[in-house]
Order: structure tokens, then C-alpha cells, then sequence
């Protein structure tokens, strides 16, 4: 009998299906059971209750040991809506003064998973946080009546001071994206928002512990699950000392009062920042509790943005506090000596193209030019530079020398401070020049303005203090940074670091000693102080969208730095006008605890004047 092979491959076939059956049961029993855990969760959530306890979050104190940033009690209504069950939803609503409508608004909102992707009718759910103490008493003594219901305790941060909301940032409940990108976070938890409390939020948040409840049949608490051996209590955030004096900052931010701009003051041989002032600004406390969200959406809408970081983020043409920088590359590159004195014929004159300057004596060399800020020699410098092609080749390459020297002094680039989103300001490259005008096709007199700061040079305030500070140290900087300790934690060290540019250190003493024959005797004289030698240099930046910008750099003393200061307020005309008189009165303020009799008059000045009338809307 012949045999039937057809037959013989349907078995192998028939055969092959029922494995593959049996294969995708053994898959899927083994998903359930050892990979997917959410009929464990829903199991567990029959036979217990667990409920999170929330950590102390760290404390902030200034460079001075004083209380800037505290913890008060806050408690939360949770719920459950599995275990929800039938009350009296009038009582409910009356003890929380709320509507029967709003109380179904919240109950509806709670389970739209468009507002709320992580809702699980079997998880502790946010109803309603924020609650005072007194709503808290009165709730507390009616719990047994709501079943599903329970209270949970958190905290909400309390501020020492109406100061530093740019520095400090605030704590803001979690969105489904940080829930997402951090496991530690379930719904209805805070996180840190801006400032410190953003940066630093692994350090101050803690580590949340768990409390396990048992029961019953009914869903009824009967106590704690093996009497709390499987509790877990909180381990508190950490506490952060910080670098600003807090008393400065308040007193800075007086002086700013009325004004749009920004001020930072550094510690040279540190980094720390001692002060950093974005104005306008607000009351860190705004940003706290039920009417967090209505101050927040009031903020945003406010025209003059009080929660852009000016001192960070705003991008500004630098000015005449930019030439020590293009003074320091030229005696780099050999271009000048100290001793190289160019002419000033009330300013840059090259072919048709001339650039305006003041009044004062002509020639004159590199340490008279920074005393009187002369447009003139720092042009004639970039051009002798940058049109060298026996020594670079072409004028992009000139270019491309000139600017790696401005990124090694910090400008172009983030610094890499310990805030969030710092700008990196904006320094052309010969790239950027190619495309505008043609490869080959232009030349220093083209990009002229780029040698006192102005054209397409955008600095921040926090990089324009970084170069003061940088000078003060006579050739080196570290990264400006506002914490100064962690508890229980090593500083990280590139916040430590010294960083050396590729300007030789023997150049900065030149152009210190400019900076300080500008206050002796040139444009930064309102910035001398009784008994304390300090170094300045003021800045006017041409502002397209209205008056110009005032800006001024100094520090102090000179022999021994403690501080080195930028003052930048937007369309306040001369530097001398508003930026060396706050600049200078920070520094005398630091380092002597008051303001002299004699400068009196300059602080009341400061204190009563108004700037922001000549705003305008611009770009930063």
C-alpha cells in the first residue's frame, strides 16, 4: 500500500499549530504573572491601602545662615473611586465651601483622561489640595463619613523674604511628562519649578516613604499590615546653603525697583553669586498654594514679564563693557602693545564710514582709551586685526582667532551656571558673515561695530559679570554658581573648577589698571568709593527699539577682589546715568554694610527713579 504523503504533512502541520498555541498561552501566562503587574496591583488594592508619606523637603539658606526658604504643613483630599460609596454630598461640599457643581466639575475632570492620563479607579486620586487648617479641623472629624475619601499630608514651601523668586523658583504639581521621565513621581505630587528648586530637585525632594494598610472584605481600613513591618518611613531633601546674600539681593532689587533690566554681582575667587536681580519681579510667595495657578497665568499675561530671568536669559548688546574683552584679544595677538596709541578724530574714521566718540584727548594709547571709553581705538584695534591677512590669510580667519578668544573668556556659549535656562547669548563666525555679505567679500569696516560691543554682539548680564570677574582675578574665572553647599554632599566640581581663557595672564593687569583710571578720573568717577579702590567700566548699548541702554561693570577692591558687579537697565540712556550709580552701591553696600553720607543722595536718587516709562516692546 503505497503511502500518502499529503497525510503525513498535514499531521506536521497540525502538529506545529498546537504548539504554537500552547507557546502563546505559556507567552501570555507568563506576561500576566511575571511582567505585567497590574491585576497584582488590582489584587493588592483589594487587600491594602497603600499610602505615600511625603519627605520634608530641604531648607534654603543664604551664604549667611538665614532661613530664605521653609517648609509649612499642607493636606490634600484623596480619593479612591472604587471605594467610594454613597454620603451626603451636601454636608461634603458645605465643609469644603464648595458648590454641589463644582463638586462635580472636579469629580468629572478626575476622570477625563485627557486632563488626567494616570486616573485608575483603583489609585489614590487628587480631589482637591491645598487645604487650610481650619478646612483640615473641620473635615478631619467628619472623614468617617465619607468613605473613599482620606487625607493626605504634604508640604507647601514658605518664604523668609519677598526676594530672589528668580534665584529660588517655586514647587508646581507634576505633569503626565515628569511622570513619565522619573518613576520616584505618581500623580499629585510636586515638583521643582524654576530657580534653585528646579535645578536641585533630586537633592531637596527627598525620598517619599510608604505606609501599608490592611482590609477587609468590605474595603474597610483594619489597621496596619503586619502591624508596619512593611512600612517605610520618608527620608528628608536635603538642605541647600546658598551663595547670595539675601540681605544684598533685597537691596539690590530696591534699587531696581521701577527699572527693566537685570543686575548679578559675583564673588571672583569663588564663583558664588552674591546678588542676582531680574527686574521687574514678583513675591516668590505668589506662586504658592490654591491661587498658584491664577498668580502664575497673571504673570505670564503681565507685559512686562516679570518671569523671564533677565539676568539669565535676556540676550543684550554689551557695549562699551565689551571693550576690556577686545582690548585684552588685541594685546593677545600682538596687534597692540599698552603703549600703541590710536588717533581720535571724534571717532573711527575709515574711507566713508565713521563711527561717533565724545570729547577727549587724541592720540591716546590701550589704559586712556578704557578711561575715557574710546569708540575710536578699540575700532582702529579690530580693524588692524582682522584686515592682517599677512598674519592670518583672509579676514574670516582673523575673525575665527578673534572670537575663540571671546568664547575662552565666556561670551557665545553657556557659562554652564547652576540654574535652568541660562541663554548663551550670540556671537557671530565668519560662517555667519559668508552668508550675509559673500565669501571674501567683507572685511573689518563691514562688521566694524562688533569691536564695541554693538552690531550683532549679544551678551547676558550673568556672562558680562563673568568677564568683570575674570579681569578681578587677573586672568581666570569659575563658573558663576548660586549654591554654595549641599548637605551631606560634595560640591559638584566642575562648579569649582578654575577656568583659564586663552588670554595670557600679564594682559589683565593692563586693562584693570584702565578700568581703575576710569574711575579715578573718566567715565566711571560716580562709581569711587570712601577708603575702597575699585575698577569700572560703563557701557551705553544702542538700543534700535528706543533709548538706549545703560550698562556698567566694576569691582572692588581692586588689590583684593570680594566683588565684581554687572548693571544693565534697559533704555536709561549713559552708562553713568543708572548703571555705575547701582553697580557702585551694591559694591559699597557689600562690602561696607551701609551706604556713606556723602553718596546718600545717589542711593534716594536710585531708589525714586523710573525707567520702565521708556520701555518698549523688544526682543531679547
Amino acid at each position: 500500500m503505497r503511502k500518502d504523503y499529503r497525510l503525513e504533512r498535514r499531521k506536521y502541520v497540525v502538529g506545529g499549530f498546537i504548539l504554537l498555541i500552547v507557546a502563546i498561552y505559556i507567552v501570555r501566562l507568563f506576561n500576566l504573572q511575571v511582567v505585567d503587574d497590574r491585576y497584582k496591583d488590582y489584587a493588592d488594592s483589594n487587600a491594602f491601602l497603600k499610602k505615600a508619606i511625603y519627605p520634608s523637603r530641604g531648607i534654603i539658606y543664604d551664604r549667611q545662615g538665614r532661613v530664605v526658604v521653609f517648609n509649612q504643613p499642607a493636606y490634600d483630599i484623596m480619593m479612591i473611586p472604587r471605594d467610594v460609596q454613597p454620603f451626603d454630598t451636601l454636608d461634603f461640599c458645605n465643609t469644603l465651601g464648595l458648590t454641589t457643581e463644582q463638586f462635580t466639575r472636579r469629580i468629572a475632570d478626575m476622570k477625563d483622561r485627557r486632563l488626567n492620563p494616570g486616573y485608575s479607579s483603583y489609585s489614590p486620586q487628587v480631589f482637591m489640595t491645598h487645604l487650610s487648617a481650619e478646612d483640615y479641623g473641620r473635615l478631619q472629624e467628619k472623614m468617617y463619613r465619607y468613605p473613599g475619601f482620606f487625607i493626605q499630608k504634604r508640604i507647601l514651601r514658605e518664604y523668609g523674604y519677598k526676594a530672589a523668586a528668580n534665584v529660588l523658583g517655586n514647587i508646581r504639581e507634576v505633569s503626565q511628562a515628569d511622570i513619565d521621565a522619573d518613576p520616584y513621581y505618581s500623580s499629585g505630587d510636586y515638583t521643582g519649578d524654576l530657580g534653585v528648586e528646579k535645578s536641585y530637585e533630586k537633592y531637596l525632594r527627598g525620598e517619599k516613604g510608604v505606609e501599608i494598610l490592611i482590609r477587609d472584605a468590605k474595603g474597610q481600613i483594619q489597621g496596619k499590615f503586619e502591624n508596619g513591618a512593611r512600612d517605610r518611613g520618608a527620608i528628608s531633601g536635603r538642605n541647600l546653603k546658598l551663595s547670595i546674600d539675601i540681605e544684598l539681593q533685597q537691596y539690590a532689587e530696591s534699587l531696581m525697583v521701577n527699572k527693566i533690566g537685570a543686575l548679578v554681582a559675583i564673588e571672583p575667587s569663588t564663583g558664588e553669586i552674591l546678588a542676582m536681580v531680574s527686574s521687574p519681579t514678583y513675591d516668590p510667595s505668589l506662586l504658592v498654594g490654591r491661587k498658584r495657578g491664577a498668580n502664575y497665568k497673571a504673570l505670564v499675561a503681565d507685559f512686562y514679564k516679570p518671569l523671564f530671568d533677565r539676568a539669565l536669559m535676556g540676550a543684550y548688546p554689551p557695549g562699551s563693557t565689551f571693550k576690556p574683552a577686545n582690548g585684552l584679544i588685541l594685546l593677545q595677538e600682538n596687534i597692540i602693545t599698552p603703549s600703541t596709541a590710536y588717533p581720535c578724530y571724534h571717532g573711527f574714521v575709515s574711507g566713508g564710514l565713521k563711527v561717533g566718540c565724545h570729547s577727549h584727548g587724541s592720540p591716546l594709547p590701550l589704559k586712556p582709551a578704557l578711561q575715557t571709553s574710546c569708540n575710536a581705538y578699540f575700532c582702529y584695534g579690530f580693524k588692524a586685526m582682522v584686515d592682517r591677512r599677512s598674519k592670518y590669510g583672509t579676514s574670516a580667519e582673523a575673525f575665527e582667532t578673534w572670537k575663540k578668544h571671546l568664547v575662552s573668556l565666556g561670551y557665545g556659549y553657556r557659562l554652564g551656571t547652576d540654574l535652568p535656562g541660562e541663554s548663551r547669548g550670540f556671537i557671530p563666525n565668519a560662517k555667519f558673515y559668508n552668508k550675509i555679505y559673500g565669501e571674501s567679500r567683507w572685511s573689518a569696516n563691514t562688521i566694524i561695530s562688533v569691536s564695541i560691543g554693538q552690531g550683532e554682539i549679544l551678551a547676558t548680564p550673568m556672562q558680562i559679570a563673568n568677564l568683570c570677574a575674570t579681569i578681578a582675578n587677573r586672568g581666570w574665572f569659575i563658573t558663576p554658581h548660586v549654591v554654595k553647599e549641599i548637605e551631606d554632599t560634595v560640591m559638584p566640581q566642575d562648579l569649582i573648577a578654575r577656568h583659564y581663557p586663552t588670554i595670557d595672564a600679564r594682559h589683565f593687569a593692563d586693562v584693570a589698571e584702565g578700568m581703575r583710571m576710569a574711575v579715578t578720573g573718566g567715565t566711571c568717577r560716580l562709581a569711587a568709593l570712601p577708603d575702597i579702590e575699585v575698577a569700572g567700566k560703563t557701557g551705553t548699548a544702542q538700543n534700535p527699539h528706543g533709548k538706549d541702554h545703560s550698562a556698567f561693570i566694576g569691582f572692588a577692591p581692586y588689590d583684593n577682589p570680594k566683588i565684581a558687579v554687572c548693571a544693565y537697565v534697559e533704555n536709561a540712556g549713559f552708562g553713568a546715568t543708572y548703571g555705575v550709580p547701582i553697580g557702585s552701591l551694591v559694591i559699597e553696600k557689600y562690602l561696607t554694610g551701609k551706604i556713606s553720607d556723602q553718596r546718600k543722595y545717589l542711593e534716594q536718587r536710585m531708589l525714586e527713579s523710573n525707567t520702565i516709562i521708556y520701555s518698549g516692546v523688544k526682543k531679547h
